[in-house]
């Protein structure tokens, strides 16, 4: 039987997990002897939350992941408790990674996102959203879709590591300033959706849930 385990990542680490197909995660530093996927929701959105996002090496973003492992392989460690009963977490050394990896089923989901106010999002270096971040890049896509719906599915498609990374930011953030309001923001995201699916991208885009 599979167990539900969570991972608080920041920005970067995200990127590199998606550059695995959301099916593994990148091996650890050095300096990083540990990998410490968490027991639960609670703890993993407090380290996202209150950790990660103030965090500029974790590009003030702060994600929670979560994903099945094979039971059976995860009894090969124990758990262990590091604060109150919610902070359970478990110690997998970086020479197992990879097996962990391999004991992970099915795709790696993006749960939720905490974000600083520094934060500039994945930016692309390529097409129309190149050197952009992730407030432009909407606000850019936003006038593009005015003009042309073909444009910005191929934008969508050529970018889609930044459209994955930076939905649950866009999904967030209030745009009023650039003369996007809510019901427009969620016009343009609905719009986007369907341009993923359009060009059926394997991974889905995260659900956006309430906090």
């Amino acid at each position: 039987m599979a167990t539900t385990l969570f991972r608080p990542v920041g920005l970067h680490e995200l990127a590199l997990i998606w550059d695995k197909g959301m099916r593994g995660f990148p091996q650890r530093l050095p300096h990083q002897p540990i990998f410490y996927p968490v027991a639960n929701t609670t703890y993993a959105r407090q380290i996202a939350r209150d950790w990660n996002s103030p965090d500029e090496e974790s590009g003030f973003a702060g994600f929670v992941t979560a994903f099945e492992v094979d039971g059976g392989y995860l009894s090969n460690f124990e758990p262990h408790t590091v604060g109150s009963s919610k902070h359970v977490e478990y110690w997998i050394p970086a020479d197992n990674l990879s097996s962990f990896n391999g004991a992970i089923d099915g795709l790696i989901r993006l749960e939720i996102g905490f974000f600083g106010a520094p934060f500039a999002g994945h930016v692309p270096d390529a097409f129309g959203l190149k050197g952009k971040n992730a407030i432009a890049q909407f606000v850019a896509l936003y006038k593009s879709w005015e003009y042309s719906t073909f444009d910005v599915a191929c934008e969508v498609s050529a970018n889609r590591k930044t459209v994955f990374v930076n939905w649950l930011f866009w999904s967030q953030h209030d745009f009023s300033n650039f003369g996007i309001n809510q019901e427009q923001r969620e016009m343009l995201l609905g719009h986007l959706k369907q341009c993923w699916e359009f060009n059926h991208i394997e991974v889905p885009l995260p659900q956006t849930i309430s906090r």
